[in-house]
């Protein structure tokens, strides 16, 4: 965010426009495109723009846009300006950047229709059911996040490419027999077209760069079944051994609550599982895993990727050590290295009030130290035992697994954000 918003002397009026340009703007919409005495936008939306009625200067988005913003506000601040978004502009468009740029009370905003609700009308669905997931400017791989057996997914495309990057992304995650839908140039009177198929026969060339992905998802038989909720199979991992398995896993989310826009330090990160689903929790809680060994911090990336949290950020290095800088967690997990010296003292400190620490441990030595720490600060000691059932020659009897020992602790104090 901005430290600051600019000081502008007019109001910044942002106006939705969609693919039926001037003839589907309202009459507040034509009205502040005519009075203005600069025009901000892409060079697509600009074009839609009648020379005879918008008689403004003409001004086109650099790349990469958000950086720009202050900028070209700056530069025209004494100037009443229109900035174009493409349908709503609070929905994934440049009205968040503005808002934060000129502060939300200098701006003036007029929506128009957004390609979600156009594309749930065409395609009959309810919007409020309808999970939206952007690739625009954001990596591929955090669509595998929301890929749910009969879910329904709409995807905000980032160019012509994208429904065939999406195909791909879908056989390799086990979705092959879902449907897609790209529907281009959605409120076209002309250009509006529809392309289906499925991701396992995706044939069709790129089209247009302006589509949303309509997606079915429907998994493949045999394929790894992934939850909406904490204690992933262990399988979906990539490991070397160094993994939280999974029922002490879900035990430890349990503990942990993730909440919305929280920050998790998953100190000791081995294998990134309890990173990975703080972040699979909800689309805006963020996680910094530390870990010693580049080569396990390697895999800890290529299981956010895989899981689809590519933005979970990997340090690597030592703890306490590797902790200096990073900023304040709401929440910290100790999954390994409880014995180096300093480093429970340093994860509590960074804690902010009101924020949650967990440590799991085998270990009699590390046990020591959680009763120790049980003692001085409270908070809840459990040990978690979880037992399997294995074949005893002709017969089953149970395959008792290492205890975990568990300590959690709320700080004391307001929650502080």
């Amino acid at each position: 965010m901005s430290s600051s918003p600019i000081a502008i002397r007019h109001p910044v009026t942002v106006v939705g426009i969609g693919a039926d340009g001037w003839a589907g703007l309202g009459d507040a919409s034509r009205d502040a495109l005519r009075a203005a005495e600069v025009v901000i936008g892409g060079d697509r939306q600009l074009a839609l723009l009648p020379p005879a009625e918008c008689r403004g200067e003409r001004v086109a988005w650099p790349s990469p846009l958000r950086p720009a913003v202050p900028r070209l506000l700056s530069e025209h601040a004494g100037r009443r300006i229109a900035v174009l978004a493409s349908g709503d502009p609070m929905f994934h468009g440049i009205g968040r950047a503005l808002a934060e740029t000129a502060g939300p009370e200098r701006l003036r905003v007029l929506p128009h229709p957004s390609s979600v609700s156009y594309a749930c009308a065409r395609l009959g669905w309810p919007l409020e059911e309808t999970e939206t997931v952007t690739l625009v400017g954001r990596p591929l791989a955090s669509l595998a996040a929301a890929l749910h057996d009969g879910r329904r997914l709409l995807v905000l495309s980032a160019g012509a490419a994208t429904p065939g990057e999406v195909a791909a992304l879908l056989r390799e995650r086990g979705f092959g027999p879902s449907t897609l839908r790209v529907l281009e140039q959605l409120g076209s009177p002309e250009r509006e077209r529809v392309l289906t198929g499925t991701a396992d026969a995706w044939t069709h060339a790129p089209g247009d760069p302006l589509n949303v992905i309509a997606v079915t998802c429907v998994r493949a038989d045999g394929a790894l079944r992934l939850g909406a909720v904490p204690g992933l199979p262990d399988a979906a991992y990539e490991n070397d051994g160094q993994l939280t398995k999974r029922h002490v896993r879900a035990a430890t989310l349990g503990a942990l609550a993730p909440a919305p826009g929280e920050l998790l330090w998953d100190v000791g990160g081995g294998s990134g599982s309890i990173g990975i689903e703080w972040m699979r929790a909800h689309r805006t809680c963020r996680a910094i895993a530390v870990e010693r060994s580049a080569e396990r911090a390697a895999r800890i990336t290529r299981n956010a990727e895989a899981l689809g949290v590519p933005a979970l950020r990997v340090v690597t290095g030592p703890a306490p050590e590797a902790l200096a800088g990073l900023p304040a967690p709401d929440a910290v997990f100790i999954g390994g290295g409880l014995t180096a010296p300093g480093l429970l003292d340093a994860c509590w400190d960074a804690l902010r009030p009101g924020g949650r620490l967990v440590a799991n441990t085998v270990t009699l030595e590390s046990e020591a130290l959680l009763a120790d720490r049980y003692r001085r600060y409270g908070g809840e000691l459990v040990r978690l035992a979880v037992a399997h059932a294995v074949p005893v020659g002709g017969f089953t009897g149970w395959r008792q697994a290492m205890p975990v020992t568990q300590w959690s602790v709320t700080k004391p104090g307001a929650v502080s954000r």
